[in-house]
């Protein structure tokens, strides 16, 4: 699930807690309900955006640690390839290594 998907579940289920306690106001308790209710969802919110932020985290290490593979593995190769070319012109000119 991506970041839009998961801020908009968040909002959505923040709006219809309001607007359904605003609905029901005209109850006793309906002032600490919604307090209670943002309380949740702020904690909702937070949990979520803490959520993406280890998310992210994660992505980034895993897309740092397979770029600097890559890059040794590009490096291994040329050094490779380097010492056969060396070693094939030293073949060719009757040199040896």
């Amino acid at each position: 699930m991506n970041n839009k998907k998961i801020w908009g579940i968040l909002i959505a289920s923040a709006a219809f807690a309001t607007f359904n306690h605003a609905a029901n106001a005209q109850q006793g308790n309906a002032g600490q309900d919604i307090k209670h209710d943002a309380k949740a969802t702020g904690k909702g919110i937070g949990n979520g955006a803490r959520d993406i932020g280890h998310a992210t985290k994660h992505v980034a290490t895993s897309v740092g640690h397979g770029a600097k593979e890559a890059g040794i593995g590009i490096g291994h190769g040329a050094r490779d390839g380097w010492n056969a070319t060396r070693h094939a012109v030293k073949h060719v000119f009757h040199k040896g290594d």
